[in-house]
């Protein structure tokens, strides 16, 4: 385990606080659309406020490419931190330099800075030493409360840390706890629900959890490759004609270690991928040549239902079709439903998945939504998170 800010004395020190704040902007008016990753951030920052601390925030907001771009400027999140805090969010230009070192030396005890885009520097991406050292002199502690990008050796969550005292923020730290315990102290039976478009996505998080669960469950645009390793044909679906051999292979080792493998019996399938389709349902044995496989069908939610309501333990990843289009979104609004009210731990695995719950406002609903797409899955994967590593052993 890792040492978290309860491990260090903060009270009247600078400390630099790595957060999560890329959040979707409304492409018009330049509105949050969702605030979730700032709220998860909250009770590190209400810790560090209560031990006044001089806190320096620090995020990426999109893809800017290195260069200063106007509509991903951290202006608007400042303000809806202010808004969720009731206090002032000081911000500065950018986010290294002689403006950024004044505005540090300004902060009293409980203020907090707000620091520009740091990707508007591509020295972050690029965990440049001379930025890592720019951002650490800012500060007397370093610590990450960044789980959405631990898996990235970037300047801020990973230079940074080898150059000052470096903790797990509260958010950091509920992360690795509660998926370290699906890997290691996962009440049984233990079902994975697995979708999203390819199965090459999911290898590495198959062949890890097959040791560790008793049910898997296999939606999305990766069930065609599945099916079609099974025998099916699949009509127009992307199958990834390189993994058949291998979602054979995951077949024969999940019966090997007597972990049911469950694939839909049923689907949806559509003329084309689009809200204006004709689709229909149909059994996996009778796929038309000419369509596409765009949902689970009723049965396959029915069946899944029935496999998942006796669990004791829920790990969920990947939608079960292509769920922005409404007609083909039911089979992933039944299962996020059914996670909802099960008397199980469930823990959602970031990414378009806690996007999907958070939309249908399930989220307060489950044990854990992870605010890590890529990360949840790769230490899922069983790999070290770099932003992780770097921090200081307990």
């Amino acid at each position: 385990m890792k040492k978290s800010i309860r491990d260090v004395e903060v009270t009247g020190k600078k400390v630099l606080v790595r957060v999560d704040f890329n959040v979707p902007l409304d492409p018009k008016t330049n509105e949050i659309m969702d605030d979730s990753r700032i709220i998860a951030s909250l009770p590190t920052i209400w810790y560090l406020i209560g031990r006044k601390a001089k806190i320096i925030l620090c995020s990426h907001l999109g893809r800017p490419d290195g260069k200063v771009v106007e509509s991903l400027r951290m202006t608007p999140i400042a303000e809806r931190l202010s808004q969720l805090t009731s206090l002032p969010i000081y911000t500065v230009s950018d986010c290294i330099g002689p403006k950024v070192l004044k505005a540090v030396d300004k902060l009293k005890n409980g203020d907090i800075l707000l620091l520009e885009n740091l990707r508007f520097h591509a020295e972050e991406e690029e965990n440049d030493p001379g930025f890592s050292s720019d951002l650490a002199c800012l500060a007397d502690v370093y610590v990450d409360d960044a789980f959405g990008t631990a898996h990235r050796a970037h300047a801020s969550t990973y230079g940074v840390a080898k150059l000052l005292p470096a903790y797990a923020g509260l958010l950091l730290e509920k992360e690795l706890r509660v998926l370290g315990d699906l890997l290691e102290n996962a009440q049984h039976p233990f079902a994975a629900l697995l979708g999203g478009a390819k199965v090459s996505d999911k290898i590495k998080l198959i062949s890890n959890m097959l040791g560790k669960i008793d049910i898997l469950l296999i939606g999305g645009g990766m069930a065609a490759t599945f099916l079609k390793a099974h025998g099916y044909s699949v009509g127009l679906s992307a199958v990834e004609e390189d993994k058949v051999g291998l979602a054979k292979d995951l077949t024969e080792k999940a019966g090997a270690g007597k972990v049911e493998l469950v694939l839909p019996p049923d689907i949806i399938v559509a003329d084309a991928i689009n809200d204006t389709a004709k689709y229909a349902i149909a059994p996996i044995s009778m796929i038309p040549a000419d369509k596409y496989i765009v949902d689970i069908g009723p049965q396959a939610r029915e069946l899944f239902t029935e496999k998942l309501k006796p669990c004791r333990t829920v790990f969920w990843n990947g939608p079960m079709g292509v769920y922005e289009i409404e007609q083909f979104g039911r089979g992933t609004r039944a299962m996020a439903e059914l996670l909802g009210n099960l008397h199980a731990t469930t823990v959602v695995g970031g990414g378009s998945t806690a996007e999907i719950v958070t939309e249908m406002r399930l989220g307060f609903k489950m044990t854990h939504v992870s605010t890590g797409g890529g990360a949840s899955m790769s230490f899922m994967e069983g790999k070290t998170l770099p932003g992780v590593q770097a921090l200081q052993d307990e």
